[in-house]
């Protein structure tokens, strides 16, 4: 549930509860692309404002074999070199000219891979999320167009290239995510589908690395496709 002004939050209690710890990120971008589902991305921004949104789309990005990851091969640049750090660094990337995308590194330190985040429901700050959509994009957005979608969620949020290899994990961070989520809440069913955008991985385009909590208004364009389905419950922890 999201609210149409203002700071508000669909799960209070979760939202002000302690953030995951680097642990909760040291696993397999596959397994940590389920267990973001329903858990709640936050940014404490300067003045003390409060923009959050629970998760709801992933993909994930295996390593060096994957040929849809930036690291393909083992390559290693200014760019994604966050894909290398700690567990739960973000990544944050300039796309197409056009916007930013926001990652979660995971598995081992040195060794790359993460998790695009990929749409968010908002449930905190969505006024300030507006203003910042509106800002550039004119108009009136609706709450299901904040953060549908990885460009729309990191102008909504406010993320850019300055928040790549931020800590997650570290103590103090603006940047964190909360709650209990892990797969999206026990009624609810998760999707798992081939990624989007990526034709051109070749074998790898067909692999399914996306999983999105069905039947969201929130997710991106593209979440109504089929996929395998399982009970939101059943999480890889």
């Amino acid at each position: 549930m999201s609210c149409a002004h203002g700071n508000c939050a669909s799960d209070p209690g979760a939202l002000r509860s302690r953030p995951v710890s680097r642990r909760f990120y040291a696993r397999a971008a596959d397994a940590l692309a389920v267990a973001l589902l329903g858990r709640t991305l936050v940014r404490v921004m300067g003045d003390g404002t409060r923009l959050a949104g629970r998760i709801v789309e992933t993909e994930a990005y295996l390593g060096p074999e994957d040929r849809a990851a930036h690291c393909f091969g083992g390559r290693r640049t200014a760019r994604n070199e966050s894909m290398y750090g700690r567990p739960g660094t973000a990544y944050v990337y300039f796309t197409y000219g056009m916007h930013h995308c926001f990652n979660v590194v995971c598995g081992r330190e040195g060794e790359p891979a993460a998790v695009l985040i990929r749409a968010l429901d908002p449930v905190e700050g969505l006024g300030e999320m507006r203003r910042r959509r509106s800002a550039r994009r004119g108009g009136v957005i609706r709450d299901t167009d904040l953060c549908s979608g990885p460009g729309r969620l990191c102008e909504a949020m406010g993320f850019d290239r300055g928040d790549d290899g931020v800590d997650l994990a570290g103590a103090g961070s603006r940047v964190f995510i909360v709650g209990p989520g892990a797969g999206g809440r026990a009624d609810e069913e998760v999707v798992n589908t081939a990624r989007i955008g990526v034709a051109y991985a070749g074998e790898w385009a067909d692999r399914p690395l996306r999983w999105f909590v069905a039947g969201s208004p929130h997710v991106s364009r593209g979440g109504s496709r089929s996929g395998s389905r399982r009970s939101g419950g059943r999480s890889l922890r």
